[in-house]
């Protein structure tokens, strides 16, 4: 269930990204995109009644049971690289902003 829930979140975020030319819409669906990517991760990492793999004496009777934590560690790894990529995206926004007084793609006009 969860898997469709974050596949959905991903189409919505493609969706907004290719539908507007507003740049602060476009990190929004960016944020939204990255978001259902994580979700979709961490639902495929999901081990039902799974333990933690931490080494413990009885831990070879549950071994069968380990969680992989790979899939955290690069939905945690995705999260960092997605605030770093929303803050640069705001900045060039800004920037826009000050130089053309839009935040429209549209209304940019190119050099003829």
């Amino acid at each position: 269930m969860m898997q469709i829930v974050g596949l959905i979140l991903v189409a919505i975020g493609l969706y907004g990204l290719v539908s507007t030319k507003h740049v602060i819409r476009m990190l929004i669906a960016l944020n939204i995109l990255e978001l259902g990517a994580n979700i979709w991760i961490i639902s495929i990492g999901y081990v039902e009644g799974g333990v933690a793999p931490i080494y413990t004496g009885e831990a070879a009777s549950v071994a069968s049971k380990f969680v992989d934590p790979l899939p955290q560690a690069m939905v945690l790894t995705a999260i960092v690289i997605g605030f770093g990529v929303t803050a640069l995206g705001l900045a060039f926004a800004r920037r826009m902003h000050m130089q053309y007084g839009t935040y429209d793609l549209s209304e940019i006009g190119g050099e003829e």
